[in-house]
């Protein structure tokens, strides 16, 4: 019975993010058009969007490999198994010891690799752009996640977020400088590896300053909708990881009962409909930034991780 137990609370927490995906995006967009004054689409149209695209037929390039056509689905679901390693409503569930900073950190380079490959296996000029522009972003991106992920690591003594959760929750944390360049460093690779503004501009098809959208202008149907839907899990799964390590409140620890996972929940979701509040804000207050400087965006993303880290060698050595 206890393992029927937690299988089910993990079941309900991958089922979970692959409900809320969709709605965070659609809940961004709607925010952005209010903020510009327009009435926006409806806060439940990325659900129609990936309905109508599972609905349609797939075209492929005569040249299209099998690389090209597995790449949805193998994105999808390393995206996908990430959002849901990521403690939401409760932390020490069934997966818990294979939520792993480092562990989530490897799932999101497999899918971008795969993703970038797709991109040039056709061979069009506009997925050749887009490939080089985001192993570009990536070569700065990911070394920065593994600086915040190191030094969480010496803050929480362990990568493992549910233990990472647990501390940060407690009162042995403190104010830390460190911790405040790793969150800031932390959001700047967020709004890039989303290729959201200054980064990209997702809603633009300018092939100039297209980044993500070049490398899936080919996809068509499902597989586009399997594409889609990756986006919009890497969002969640950013936003929950920022709420699980920075904003831990009312996490419900496990086994303590369906009340608390219901609290869990409902702070979880008031979490993730502030973090869209304030992207949206974000987004309409700034411009998108040409891209020959997106390198000192994410380097100064890459030196707030490294001096968060070096402060911690330097606070445990005196």
């Amino acid at each position: 019975m206890v393992v029927i137990s937690d299988i089910l609370v993990q079941g309900i927490q991958m089922a979970l993010v692959l409900l809320l995906a969709p709605l965070l995006t659609g809940f961004v967009r709607k925010i952005k058009a209010r903020l510009l004054r327009r009435r926006g689409a409806s806060v439940f149209q990325p659900y129609r969007d990936l309905l109508r695209l599972l609905r349609k037929e797939v075209v492929l390039a005569d040249n299209a490999s099998w690389l090209f056509r597995v790449t949805p689905y193998v994105t999808f679901a390393a995206i996908w198994v990430a959002a849901a390693l990521v403690p939401t409503f409760a932390t020490g569930l069934l997966f818990n010891w294979t939520a792993d900073l480092i562990a989530i950190v490897a799932l999101l380079g497999s899918a971008r690799f795969f993703l970038a490959l797709a991109g040039m296996d056709v061979g069009t000029s506009f997925g050749g752009i887009g490939s080089s522009r985001e192993v570009m972003i990536a070569a700065l991106a990911e070394p920065a996640m593994l600086l915040i992920v190191f030094c969480m690591a010496l803050v929480a003594g362990s990568t493992q977020l549910s233990t990472v959760a647990n501390f940060m929750a407690s009162s042995w944390v403190g104010l830390r400088v460190s911790l405040g360049m790793a969150v800031i460093a932390l959001i700047m690779v967020a709004l890039a590896e989303n290729a959201r503004i200054p980064v990209d501009n997702p809603a633009t098809h300018l092939e100039l300053t297209m980044v993500h959208e070049a490398m899936v202008l080919e996809y068509s149907g499902r597989h586009l909708a399997m594409i889609e839907f990756g986006a919009f899990l890497k969002l969640l799964l950013y936003i929950s990881l920022i709420a699980c390590v920075f904003l831990p409140w009312k996490i419900a620890v496990f086994g303590t009962g369906p009340l608390s996972y219901a609290i869990g929940a409902g702070a979880y979701i008031v979490k993730l409909a502030v973090a869209g509040f304030f992207l949206a804000l974000f987004e309409t207050a700034t411009a998108k930034m040409r891209v020959f400087r997106i390198p000192q965006f994410l380097g100064a993303a890459l030196m707030l991780g490294l001096l968060g880290t070096l402060l911690l060698f330097v606070s445990r050595s005196f």
